[in-house]
């Protein structure tokens, strides 16, 4: 090396972060909304209902209207109402001799047509719910890994291979920051290059082993994608055995329905799995063959406290309440992986913990924001001395205002998207998406035509708005307004709403601070400045 092997890793370092930084910048602020993905998908439905009923109750509800709805069904999926969310789904999958696959795909669906069939159901009543289609928070959880408009396996290559890089550029960074610790508690604001770099090392330092974590393990969550030599070395003829075997799941039931019998109540398995399980929470259960002699039911824990994304599944005969079975103990490897995919969901989280797991996504997403915009900061004297901007200045200014700024234009428009787009229209969820996609894009195309510091507060102060208004848009288009929502203790709707004024308010600033800022002097301004005070003073 013709450099120190500290200089070799801030090139490194550099070149690693700006390359791919723009779409780490999307992933992290999708992922980091993902925490609360159950929280948007409830606002972004805003004529489900509260649960005021407990989980037996609600359980025998969905299996009065399923029994009504789909009673020749193969099979019934039920997803219990949970503080986060308190719709109930319900799933349930039709002989193939039924019905052929609906042509329309999405209507015929919901109504029961074809070979699979789901409703949303009220808790309180087993009534189905005519709530507007939307993907709510799952858009989010889904572009972060899968992104859109794209292939998903060539999504997932390009989140991986910028996971790679966002890898790379941590280790990298702590190498060239020897004094790492000490540059937490250092920011000098007003000092130009020295704030930027300053900011990008405090918001870096500051969540590092959450940086460090949520990069790998979300590296691991797809690590067959990336890693499948081994498994089809193992199994080169059935590789769905791998995953049953490895993941410990419950043996697929096999063979037809055999006479008929009356099961007995869901309230007795599911007391009985609690007592198995010490207390858990249930999340679910799924019944084979409905209504036969034969019929089965598997019944899944909730994740609740357990750190680990593979969740216990239990067994029963619907008829007699034998318990059948239960899902294999796990061996080390499967333990692992799934402690590791389970600290990137972290489903297991607490409102406390989870708190704290967004606002260390929100540091990320700051660490690489303001790492794009520090390769700028950098570059300007250099182009400046020469006189012109060169092209790749010009075009990074343009990504770091369309990205920086634009993004939080974007996920703003998502939400006004849900809000005016009609309720029957078709495809209404992939509108939304549209929406969200549209709204970046003309970000973009404005900072391709204008990179200059006006976009910039332009930008942000159009997000601004944007999202302090939500709560006003929420109340002219809704009844589930802010005031509504605390009177009736509904805090997960009321908190969407104040944090999306939080959410304008900092925009606002940021865009202020852009408007007003003044570059500070150079030193041969300073110079000439202590000069004349100098000879004033003599004077």
């Amino acid at each position: 090396m013709k450099q120190g092997f500290r200089q070799s890793m801030a090139w490194l370092h550099t070149w690693t972060g700006l390359l791919v930084g723009w779409v780490l910048l999307l992933i992290f602020m999708a992922g980091t909304a993902s925490y609360y993905r159950e929280e948007i998908s409830r606002w972004m439905r805003p004529e489900l209902p509260r649960n005021t009923v407990d989980a037996d109750q609600a359980a025998a509800n969905a299996l009065a209207f399923l029994r009504e709805r789909a009673p020749h069904a193969e099979s019934w999926n039920v997803s219990l109402p949970d503080p986060r969310n308190p719709a109930m789904r319900t799933f349930w999958r039709n002989p193939e001799s039924m019905a052929p696959p609906p042509a329309d795909g999405g209507e015929r669906r919901r109504r029961g047509g074809g070979r699979f069939g789901d409703a949303t159901l009220d808790p309180n009543t087993g009534r189905e719910v005519s709530a507007r289609d939307t993907r709510g928070g799952d858009f989010f959880y889904r572009l972060h890994f899968d992104l859109h408009y794209l292939p998903v396996l060539w999504a997932r290559w390009i989140v991986g291979f910028c996971a790679m890089f966002m890898l790379v550029a941590i280790v990298t960074g702590v190498i060239t920051h020897k004094k790492i610790f000490r540059d937490f508690f250092t920011f000098r604001p007003g000092k130009g290059l020295r704030s930027w770099l300053d900011f990008h090392n405090v918001s870096a330092v500051m969540a590092l082993p959450y940086h460090a974590m949520i990069t790998y393990t979300g590296i691991v969550t797809l690590m067959f994608l990336y890693l499948p030599w081994g498994v089809k070395a193992a199994y080169p003829d059935d590789e769905d055995a791998f995953f049953n075997d490895a993941f410990a799941r419950l043996a697929e039931v096999q063979g037809p329905a055999a006479g008929r019998a009356a099961p007995l109540p869901i309230q007795q398995l599911l007391d009985s799995a609690r007592r198995h399980w010490n207390g858990a929470q249930i999340a679910g259960f799924v019944v084979h063959r409905p209504g036969a002699a034969n019929a089965v039911v598997d019944i899944q824990q909730r994740d609740g406290r357990r750190l680990s994304i593979d969740t216990p599944s239990l067994r029963y005969d619907a008829v007699s309440g034998a318990l059948l079975g239960a899902s294999p103990d796990a061996g080390g490897a499967t333990r692992t992986r799934g402690v590791l995919y389970g600290l990137h969901l972290a489903r297991f989280a607490e409102p406390g913990l989870r708190a704290l797991f967004f606002l260390s996504g929100l540091a990320g997403c700051l660490m690489v924001a303001s790492g794009v915009v520090l390769w700028a900061v950098k570059e300007r004297p250099k182009h400046a001395r020469a006189g012109k901007t060169g092209v790749g200045l010009r075009l990074v200014d343009a990504l770091n205002i369309g990205t920086v700024a634009g993004l939080p234009i974007a996920f703003a428009a998502y939400f006004w998207g849900n809000r005016l787009l009609p309720l029957q229209l078709a495809g209404r969820p992939a509108a939304e998406a549209d929406v969200f996609f549209c709204a970046w894009g003309a970000a973009l195309l404005a900072a391709l035509a204008w990179p200059r510091r006006a976009m910039w507060a332009a930008q942000l102060y159009l997000g601004a708005a944007a999202f302090a208004l939500l709560p006003l848009l929420n109340a002219l288009t809704t009844r589930t307004h802010l005031v509504a929502a605390i009177a009736d203790g509904d805090w997960a709707l009321a908190g969407f709403d104040l944090a999306m004024i939080g959410f304008g308010a900092m925009l606002a600033c940021c865009a202020w601070r852009v408007q007003h800022w003044q570059p500070p002097p150079s030193a041969a301004q300073r110079k000439r400045r202590q000069h004349g005070a100098g000879e004033e003073a003599r004077a």
